[in-house]
């Protein structure tokens, strides 16, 4: 094996193992990032309810809920 076959290897090792990096790592949902939602900053002052709604063949629903 000459030096430009192991180079390759090493190239190709480092891209799997960035990609299986980037699987197994735990994704942060909408919610938990901090953005720039108006209401995540004010929600620490005021009473609010979220409730997730999500059925088989429909798309998930997010409903925000101030009390």
């Amino acid at each position: 094996m000459d030096w430009q076959q192991s180079i390759a290897l090493v190239i190709v090792a480092a891209a799997a193992v960035l990609l299986l990096r980037a699987t197994l790592r735990r994704r942060k949902s909408p919610l938990e990032q901090n953005g720039c939602c108006a209401a995540a900053a004010g929600s620490a002052t005021r009473r609010e309810s979220i409730v997730f709604r999500a059925r088989k063949g429909e798309r998930p629903e997010i409903h925000w809920k101030q009390k």
